[in-house]
């Protein structure tokens, strides 16, 4: 995987404005409010955690793009396909594949090597999937994990921020700024937290190579739904 810098990318319309609100919605107000105080609420309400887990997600998916509409879109006139929303060429499928497949076996191995450790991959999430491992539940799951985030998650972190720090810092910074905020996003899911940044980097790779996100939700998709799988029936 090498990043070239030289690379020609069309400047952003936005300014370090934009990128800080977007910001501190993301990683200060947003989780704050929906991921803590909403989230408490939901779980009270429902008794289940899953249940209250998967709303969560689909609120945090509309309030975040609403908020990148309301603020990164909507003030300069600019379409989604200014945050990598685009086809993408098909020939590029094969290495949505591979790509997969490399995240999948990179996974495995974490996990292998944290049992050698004595560690597990046990979390928060797995802990209520297997709590509730129905097959409504696990559908539930796969529509949270393999739909909703990828689709929002690539959009924010890939299709903003990546092309905001690839547009003004080149891209060998802007995957590892990019990656690193997203990793960021899953604390305190502290066992995944290698593997995030690993397919972080994975992410904004193909949307480095195909400038759309597509592919970068079609991989995050499938292998958060294999994932999820996997949980279930462990």
């Amino acid at each position: 995987m090498k990043a070239n810098n030289n690379q020609t990318w069309a400047k952003d319309p936005w300014s370090v404005k934009e990128l800080a609100a977007i910001v501190f919605l993301a990683f200060l107000l947003v989780p704050w409010l929906v991921e803590v105080k909403l989230y408490a609420f939901l779980e009270k309400w429902f008794g289940n955690s899953l249940y209250a887990g998967t709303l969560m997600g689909f609120i945090l998916s509309i309030v975040y793009m609403a908020s990148l509409y309301l603020i990164a879109l909507y003030p300069h006139k600019a379409g989604w396909s200014e945050v990598g929303l685009r086809s993408f060429p098909r020939k590029y499928w094969s290495a949505i594949l591979l790509w997969s497949a490399a995240i999948l076996a990179l996974g495995t191995a974490m996990l292998f090597l944290m049992t050698l450790l004595g560690g597990g991959y046990e979390n928060s999430k797995t802990d209520s999937l297997q709590s509730h491992a129905s097959v409504l539940g696990i559908l539930i799951a796969v529509a949270a994990a393999g739909v909703i985030s990828p689709i929002y998650e690539e959009i924010l972190y890939r299709g903003f921020l990546y092309r905001w720090f690839r547009t003004r810092f080149g891209a060998g910074w802007a995957l590892f700024i990019s990656s690193s905020l997203f990793t960021i996003a899953h604390i305190p899911t502290y066992n995944t937290l290698p593997l995030n940044f690993a397919s972080g980097l994975i992410f904004a790779w193909t949307y480095e190579k195909t400038r759309s996100v597509v592919p970068g939700i079609i991989v995050h998709g499938l292998t958060n739904t294999v994932a999820v799988l996997l949980t279930a029936f462990a």
